[in-house]
């Protein structure tokens, strides 16, 4: 339980430090934008811009996946980061695809950059920005695997590149003369988006779709389950994510003549050795006197690795 809080804090942490964030940069892009007429500074503001709206949706999913279980939602509430994760997303295709559009007008047209100093300038102030905020984001994910705040990093690492990029589009266009730079970087800037949002979607479907863990997850249960004495084999394995929260349940097949509490005794013990390793996961066992299959095809098969110890008399 402590560690539940300690993750839902240091989630909001993150969230509320990327809102923060994204108004500081939203104010100062917006008046570069104004000042340079930058098609990649524009570019940069949208983003900004769709990056407030999904910091502001991240915290919101955070919040309510760390809402203990109720009688409503027995398994939690961890798939409203998946949902907050995937409106961020729906938000940086939308984002990339006006930005592609506005850099091809921009190109057909010819138009020249402004106040190309001061674009600069802006950008320098968003990268130090962006990579403070990056570095606090990077410790919650490896605290908490987050998918929300993991989905929102996202936005931001982009962001370093992005703002590079409007670094680069205005020294070419302003110092270099190439008339068509700005807007040929605010293309490739859309693209960036929408390679981005691609890629974080994979995730996120997976959690929503009740995807199974990865293998050498799975296999690394099976081993820790392998070492107890009592059990003679394990089938029917599934595991889902739902936000920080991994759920596995199996069926173990025991000594038909064990008693209710000796059996009992044995789930505890499996209980303890899978959470000293996986703490965060939520087990289910169910007990099968040995020999009897009830599961048709290979639910029915045993997965136990060939790890096994000698049973206790």
């Amino acid at each position: 339980m402590n560690h539940d809080h300690e993750s839902a804090g240091l989630n909001r942490s993150a969230a509320l430090a990327s809102i923060g964030a994204a108004f500081f940069l939203l104010a100062l892009k917006s008046w570069a934008a104004w000042s340079t007429g930058s098609i990649a500074m524009l570019g940069s503001l949208a983003d900004t811009t769709l990056d407030l709206v999904a910091s502001l949706a991240t915290l919101l999913g955070v919040w309510i996946a760390s809402q203990p279980a109720d009688d409503k939602h027995r398994f939690g509430h961890g798939k409203a980061e998946a949902i907050a994760a995937l409106f961020q997303i729906l938000l940086i295709s939308i984002s990339a695809l006006g930005i592609a559009t506005r850099a091809i007008e921009e190109f057909l047209s010819g138009g020249r950059v402004e106040a190309a100093d001061m674009g600069i300038g802006v950008s320098v102030v968003a990268i130090v920005v962006t990579f403070a905020l990056l570095s606090w984001q990077r410790y919650v994910i490896r605290k908490t695997k987050s998918l929300a705040i993991h989905t929102d990093s996202v936005h931001y690492q982009s962001d370093l590149l992005l703002n590079v990029a409007v670094i680069a589009a205005l020294v070419l266009d302003q110092y270099a003369g190439l008339r068509g730079a700005d807007p040929v970087f605010g293309l490739g800037i859309a693209l960036w988006l929408g390679w981005g949002a691609w890629n974080a979607s994979k995730a996120v479907l997976n959690q929503l779709m009740d995807h199974e863990w990865p293998e050498e997850k799975k296999q690394r249960v099976l081993e820790l389950i392998a070492h107890n004495p009592d059990i003679s084999g394990v089938h029917d394995l599934r595991t889902r994510v739902s936000g920080n929260k991994h759920f596995v349940q199996f069926h173990v097949w025991v000594d038909a003549n064990m008693t209710v509490r000796q059996a009992h005794r044995v789930m505890d013990d499996i209980e303890g050795t899978i959470h000293a390793e996986f703490p965060e996961v939520e087990i289910l066992i169910h007990t099968d006197p040995d020999g009897l299959v009830d599961e048709v095809g290979s639910a029915g098969k045993d997965v136990l690795p060939p790890i096994r110890v000698e049973a206790t008399k």
